[in-house]
């Protein structure tokens, strides 16, 4: 293609992108999907969908809307628009008797949001690179219009949601967060029945700040009590204290608002990601796994803490430092304390084993990883999931002392 070819196309990109900013700008949030439809058809596109992830995290689910491509949700394992999703990698098949059927996944920053899919007769790396960019327009709109409407939420779900679950899910960050040094991967189960259960997280500057918490007792009552400690936990974190403050302050907000009878597990963390230097504190939960390698080489043990509410004291940071690749997985006493077979409990030992016979499989990512161990996790306890069983993992790559060395 030539230099004048080359130009008149992304020129062409460039009008295109901003024709769908200036039109998005106002439009209602419903009527977005279908904008993006009519634009790709001004490049020759057809049949397109655009595709969320359900909240079970099992679905790549059609957004309903004129002018779009709407056909059954898609499994995210063992499909094409899943393979885009969860390796953040456009798919490209070429159809009979001619185009390219192409799944490009939708990302917002580095959470992959869903897939855009769409047709085309051909392709060259001048459209190759206008979907890329709009792709990543098309996740932020839908990002910044969902907080306007409920039916991109709507969309998401498979089954009832409780009250409580509700509450958790609008508190939760993005479920997976990526950078070139660490990479962070959430899952909350059950999706549609969550009460205590949450994690949280945050990078600032080369520190990831973590938690993973579980609210004593069950439904509303718990939620209510998880969103005390997840907002005392980002408040403390807010105002730049220690690891240990963050604990002083959580606890001391569980105690005045619930009483002493009531209490929080928590796990608190500090990775540095230039260095792999970690800090924890373990406040009633069950001790984290490092995994390196595949296999889960040992639990991160900490010194003995009171869960938060309990007026504990101020609690001893224990060190841990990481290798390149080492991932550390926290997870909530619902994946171990469920009853199976013969009434005894799924214990740490079965999730060990999990794990490691997992870790023999080729790897396709943090993120398609831990939702590989959450459903085998699943399927090992028949299908149960009585009390809230969530797990949330880090894994650690290193690289420049600072993350933001890209842009000096």
């Amino acid at each position: 293609m030539g230099e004048e070819s080359v130009d008149r196309s992304e020129g062409f990109g460039e009008r295109l992108l901003g024709v769908l900013l200036d039109r998005a700008r106002l439009l209602p949030p419903q009527l977005i999907a279908p904008l993006v439809a009519e634009e790709v058809g001004r490049i020759g596109g057809r049949d397109v969908s655009i595709l969320l992830q359900d909240y079970a995290q099992e679905l790549l689910v059609p957004l309903p809307g004129k002018k779009l491509h709407v056909s059954q949700p898609e499994p995210i394992v063992d499909s094409l628009a899943g393979r885009a999703f969860l390796r953040g990698q456009v798919v490209e098949v070429p159809q009979t008797p001619s185009g390219v059927r192409m799944y490009l996944p939708l990302l917002d920053g580095s959470d992959t949001v869903g897939v855009m899919a769409l047709t085309l007769d051909a392709v060259d790396d001048d459209v190759r690179r206008l979907l890329s960019r709009l792709s990543g327009l098309v996740a932020d709109m839908l990002v910044t219009k969902g907080a306007y409407t409920d039916q991109f939420f709507q969309a998401r779900r498979r089954e009832p949601m409780s009250v409580s679950a509700e509450i958790q899910w609008s508190l939760l960050p993005p479920t997976a967060m990526s950078v070139p040094q660490v990479e962070v991967a959430g899952i909350l189960e059950p999706a549609y029945r969550a009460a205590g259960d949450s994690f949280d997280y945050a990078l600032n500057d080369n520190i990831l700040h973590a938690a993973v918490i579980d609210a004593m007792g069950h439904g509303l009552d718990a939620a209510v009590m998880a969103t005390v400690a997840i907002g005392a936990y980002r408040h403390a974190r807010r105002v730049f204290v220690s690891l240990a403050e963050k604990y002083a302050v959580m606890d001391d907000a569980i105690s005045r608002q619930f009483g002493s009878d009531h209490f929080v597990t928590a796990q608190l963390m500090h990775v540095n990601i230039a260095t792999g230097e970690l800090e924890l504190v373990n406040a009633g939960h069950p001790a984290p796994l490092l995994i390196r390698d595949g296999r889960v080489v040992r639990q991160l043990e900490t010194a003995t803490t009171l869960p938060v509410g309990f007026g504990g004291e101020m609690p001893q940071v224990r060190e841990h430092t990481l290798q390149q690749g080492d991932r550390v997985l926290c997870y909530t006493d619902g994946i171990i304390e469920e009853i199976v077979n013969g009434g005894e409990q799924f214990g740490e030992g079965r999730l060990i084993r999990c794990v490691n016979r997992l870790g023999k499989e080729p790897s396709h990512g943090l993120r398609a990883d831990l939702r590989r161990l959450s459903h085998t996790l699943k399927r090992e306890r028949s299908g149960r999931t009585s009390d809230d069983a969530t797990l949330f993992m880090i894994e650690w790559h290193g690289g420049a002392a600072d993350h933001l060395a890209v842009l000096d």
